[in-house]
C-alpha cells in the first residue's frame, strides 16, 4: 500500500545522486573521453589545461556513483560567469543532470555579485540550444564565422538574474486616445 506522499518513481534518475564539484587533476581522463564523445571538434588536454591554468578560470565535474557523468568550465569576468565549455556524458543524458549543473551556476551568480550567465553555441547544435533555452538562457545575437575549425556561426545565449521581462507590465488605457489628444491641443493652445 503506498500513501499520496510517496514521490513518483520516472524514468529519470533524482538529481539529489549527483555531486557537483571543483574538477581535480585526477578527473581529466573521465573529463576528456566525456568530451570526445560529446564533440566533433572536442578539446585536447592541453586546450583545458591551459584554460584552468587561468586565474579566473573554473572547471567543474558533477559525479554520480564516483564516476564523472558530466562537466563545466567557465570564466568569472565581471558582471558575469561565461561558459566556455559544458557537456554531460551520452550515458547520463536527460537525467537531470546539465540541469542540476546549471541551477549549480545560476546559485553562483548572486553569491559571487554577477547578475548573468553567457555561452556560445554552435548554430547546428540545435540539441544545446533547445536544454539551454529550457534552463532559461535566451539566444540574443550571432557571431557570424565564430568557430575557427567550421567558420561556422554561433549563437550567445544569456541568463540574467535580474530578468526585466517579469517586471514588464500589460498596457492599461486610463484614458481613451481622443482625450489624450484633446488635453495635448489644449496644453498646446
Amino acid at each position: 500500500m503506498t500513501t499520496g506522499n510517496t514521490p513518483k518513481i520516472g524514468p529519470y534518475r533524482s538529481q539529489c545522486d549527483v555531486q557537483v564539484r571543483w574538477m581535480i587533476r585526477r578527473d581529466m581522463p573521465e573529463v576528456l573521453e566525456i568530451e570526445r564523445q560529446s564533440f566533433e571538434f572536442a578539446w585536447t588536454e592541453e586546450d583545458f589545461l591551459c584554460c584552468l591554468r587561468q586565474r579566473n578560470c573554473i572547471g567543474m565535474v558533477a559525479e554520480r556513483q564516483e564516476r564523472i557523468v558530466g562537466f563545466m568550465i567557465y570564466e568569472l569576468l565581471k558582471s558575469q560567469l561565461h561558459v566556455l565549455n559544458f557537456a554531460v556524458a551520452p550515458w547520463s543524458r536527460r537525467q537531470g543532470i546539465g540541469s542540476q549543473m546549471v541551477k549549480r551556476l545560476v546559485n553562483k551568480l548572486s553569491q559571487q555579485r554577477r547578475e548573468e550567465i553567457a555561452l556560445e553555441v554552435r548554430e547546428t547544435n540545435l540539441t544545446a540550444q533547445l536544454f539551454f533555452k529550457k534552463q532559461g538562457l535566451v539566444a540574443n545575437s550571432v557571431l557570424r564565422g565564430h568557430y575557427e575549425d567550421t567558420e561556422e556561426d554561433a549563437y550567445v545565449m544569456r541568463y540574467n538574474l535580474y530578468s526585466f521581462d517579469e517586471q514588464i507590465l500589460p498596457f492599461t488605457r486610463h484614458q481613451p486616445l481622443q482625450e489624450l489628444d484633446a488635453d495635448a491641443d489644449a496644453e498646446a493652445a
